[in-house]
């Protein structure tokens, strides 16, 4: 199954389809109800995607939420193990979409596909959107997940990746952040040594679609060079937007990178080396 969707494909408003809207910050809710597609459900990315840290130091920004409450979450919203599951978000999967896809496929979920072009894309094909809350019938049971989150990997693993040669760290925020120019969201600006800078967005095409898988599989080949896909590792502040770039990879056909979930936001708060433009390292 393809990891992305597109608005035009029927599946996406079949009764039989567990449609989600993510939506992240402070005002998600309300945007939620100023307009998302039909019997879509709300999630939080901060509540629902992300444990609340009580130091961003161990575990970053957004951190996973503990596997049982994942479960419970997933069982309110009527998800079972057969559930065929489509998700976006109103930021091109780039702020909560494809985190829920990451993490369901994390679990061993693998029924689940991202709106390609998000919530944007809809309006644009004209579909018309619901102001209602969409209450959906939970699950009979608790979904059942593994010991852990697969594919992911801790601070310690990241210090080695990042000096060997036969790995590869990938930052994909913005150019200004990476560098050292400006943070404005965590303490200090900069980045990981040795990792490498892929802004995110530069597998979007202008109208916020992915670009074809081809062009994808290019722009990737071109940053990993020879490294096996198992010895990539993913990140940006806070575990979030990183995953929108593993989506991608995956669509291209690049299968097994890694998310370091704890990101810039937990690297900046330990008192590690970091790179900058300035300091050359």
């Amino acid at each position: 199954m393809s990891p992305l969707i597109e608005i035009t494909d029927p599946k996406i408003f079949d009764p039989s389809v567990v449609l989600i809207d993510v939506r992240g910050g402070a005002n998600a809710h309300d945007r939620y109800l100023q307009g998302h597609l039909p019997n879509a459900i709300f999630a939080s990315l901060d509540d629902d995607l992300a444990a609340h840290p009580a130091d961003a130091a161990f575990g970053g920004r957004h951190p996973l939420p503990a596997l049982a409450d994942f479960a419970a979450t997933l069982q309110r919203w009527g998800v079972t193990p057969d559930s065929h599951i489509v998700v976006y978000d109103d930021k091109n999967a780039a702020m909560g979409g494809a985190r829920l896809w990451w993490m369901l496929r994390s679990i061993g979920h693998d029924n689940v596909q991202v709106l390609n072009g998000g919530l944007k894309t809809a309006q644009d094909e004209g579909v018309e959107l619901s102001t209602d809350e969409y209450q959906p019938k939970p699950a009979a049971s608790v979904y059942p997940v593994a010991a852990a989150y697969k594919n992911t990997v801790d601070i310690e693993e990241v210090k080695q990746a990042a000096r060997a040669d036969s790995r590869v760290v990938i930052d994909v925020r913005e150019g200004v952040r990476y560098l050292g120019h400006t943070e404005p969201l965590d303490l200090v600006a900069g980045h990981i040594p040795g990792a490498i800078n892929l802004f995110y967005s530069n597998s979007l095409s202008p109208e916020g679609r992915y670009l074809t898988a081809e062009a994808l599989k290019t722009l990737y080949d071109d940053t990993i060079g020879d490294v096996k896909p198992g010895d990539v590792i993913v990140h940006c502040g806070s575990g979030v937007t990183a995953c929108h770039t593993l989506l991608g990879m995956e669509y291209a056909g690049i299968v097994g990178p890694r998310l370091y979930v704890g990101s810039w936001s937990e690297w900046s708060r330990r008192d590690l080396p970091i790179a900058t433009e300035a300091n050359g390292l």
